[in-house]
């Protein structure tokens, strides 16, 4: 048993009302600058929909994530000569046209246009080249079902469906869908980078983009199935989702999850066998995944694995906060959350909550009474969003995880209804779902009562690895070869000489910083120069 740990995150889609306050928050925070322009790294999409980007479902199109080849995982873009034979020219790439084209309005127009009988109208304009544009797509274009019947076809899910589903415009249940990186346990991203600049942290399993190594080969970003991987054609690196790092690091939310206005998202440290991963992932049938990776979670109330933990380098405190993790209740007590898309085998790392609230509306629509528990168990196969709809897009087709899931948030409301019109509790109902009385108002309270340090259960964050200090302690900078000391001042034979003047700890000259660069011309320092070489 390896025992590693990792900030997971959980959303509760009966609370998502679409408002998008995450996805501006998150963009206002992370892709407000240049060569971003088209970039979310947390977008809400609206269900059914084509999504963003248009179509990023379909793995036969796309051919991200992971697949089994004679019982071993490769990735869908095949091997490495495949991946070197499209490095220039990668038809699985997609276009800007396939996110959308950023734009902005010529509001200059209405304050300096003349005078005249017309009035003047500020028309859309590109953010990447200036010139006069026509909208036609952007990233919540599927919001409230505003593509109508012909855009809503062109769901990869829905079309999965066709036999099973005939879906009517005006009936049509719509649900959002906000959607991060996964941070998965087996990214296919970090698989498939040529440079190596994809890497997932060992102390807390975020999945981030070293800038320095990145060449802009963007393979990443076909090889990424949930495309969450940009590519900033400013700067020529790829960027991606931190998951807030720098406020993980401080024990504090992501600013999507401070700044959700429905309150729906759960972060919490998961403690996970990495010896498991590799065969969870590799399993044969899809519908397996699911379950292969709930096995991968470990329970950190167990004492023998909370040994294992402590051995494996991870603190005290990480336990403490792994035992009192909202997604670890979620996930693996519960049973409520799913993951999205298992087929993909990266084992994802954000998870769902499956919605169930029209239930209630279909059922009073029929003269029923809606809190029934025996109506309501009866009704979820019946939902106008179709069963089949949420298994394809949560348990790879099974929808017996899913049925289970709703049948357990139908019993907690009617449970709970009995609790606050003062009747007579009824243990048959928690039974029915696997639960006691006391689970399901555990339950109850933490998806809809549960406060601000009972959602975000957050250690402030450790160096996974990181040598004792030497000479009995001090500052990790004062010798050299410490975090943070760069290599080219002398941290080893093959580090080049610091230019002459450059003072101890400086950033030598030739160094450049890209993510300040305008792009014209080749700034010295943007490609290595030979040893022996002068500056």
């Amino acid at each position: 048993m390896r025992v590693m740990a990792q900030i997971a995150m959980v959303m509760n889609l009966d609370k998502c009302i679409g408002c998008h306050t995450c996805s501006v928050t998150c963009k206002q925070t992370w892709t407000n600058r240049t060569g971003t322009e088209y970039a979310w790294f947390n977008n809400v999409e609206t269900r059914p929909g084509q999504g963003y980007p248009r179509g990023h479902e379909d793995q036969e199109k796309w051919k991200g994530g992971w697949r089994l080849k004679h019982g071993r995982l490769v990735p869908r873009t095949g091997g490495r000569a495949r991946r070197l034979a499209r490095l220039f020219a990668n038809p699985e790439l997609p276009t800007l046209d396939d996110y959308y084209q950023p734009w902005t309005y010529d509001y200059d127009n209405l304050i300096s246009a003349p005078l005249g009988e017309d009035l003047p109208t500020a028309r859309p304009r590109s953010l990447t080249d200036g010139r006069p544009t026509a909208v036609t797509w952007g990233p919540n274009w599927d919001d409230d079902l505003g593509g109508g019947p012909e855009q809503l076809a062109a769901d990869p899910v829905l079309r999965k469906l066709n036999d099973q589903v005939r879906l009517a415009y005006e009936q049509a249940f719509m649900f959002y869908l906000p959607r991060i990186c996964e941070h998965c346990l087996n990214p296919s991203c970090v698989a498939v980078c040529p440079s190596g600049a994809l890497y997932k942290r060992i102390e807390d399993g975020i999945v981030l983009v070293d800038q320095d190594r990145c060449r802009g080969w963007r393979m990443c970003v076909s090889g990424c199935p949930y495309k969450k991987v940009y590519f900033n054609h400013h700067t020529g690196k790829a960027e991606k989702c931190t998951f807030c790092y720098p406020r993980i690091e401080a024990g504090e939310p992501t600013v999507c999850s401070e700044t959700c206005v429905g309150r729906l998202r759960y972060l919490g440290v998961m403690l996970y066998d990495a010896d498991r991963v590799g065969a969870a992932a590799a399993v044969r049938d899809e519908q397996d995944l699911y379950p292969a990776q709930l096995d991968c979670f470990l329970d950190p109330h167990d004492p023998q694995v909370a040994r294992a933990a402590e051995e494996s380098g991870i603190p005290h405190d990480w336990l403490t906060a792994a035992r009192r993790s909202p997604v670890y209740a979620l996930i693996s007590t519960y049973r409520l959350a799913l993951p999205l898309h298992p087929e993909y085998r990266t084992l994802p790392m954000v998870w769902y909550v499956p919605p169930l609230s029209p239930v209630v509306d279909a059922l009073s629509e029929t003269g029923h009474d809606g809190e029934d528990p025996a109506g309501l168990f009866a009704a979820i196969d019946a939902l106008r969003i179709p069963l089949a709809y949420l298994a394809e897009l949560f348990t790879a087709g099974d929808p017996a995880p899913v049925e289970a899931a709703l049948c357990r948030l139908a019993a907690m409301r009617a449970h709970m209804r009995r609790v606050n019109l003062n009747e007579p509790q009824d243990p048959a109902i928690a039974a029915s779902v696997g639960l006691d009385e006391r689970s399901i108002t555990a339950m109850y309270r933490l998806l809809a009562l549960a406060k601000y340090d009972e959602r975000y259960v957050i250690p402030t964050t450790y160096g996974g690895g990181t040598p004792a200090p030497r000479d009995g302690g001090g500052c990790s900078l004062d010798g050299e070869g410490g975090p943070g000391m760069l290599q080219a001042l002398g941290a080893g034979p093959e580090a080049a000489p610091a230019p002459s003047g450059t003072p101890a700890g400086a950033v030598p000259a030739d160094r450049v910083n890209l993510l300040n660069w305008n792009g014209r011309g080749k700034p010295a320092g943007l490609f290595p120069r030979r040893q022996g070489t002068r500056p």
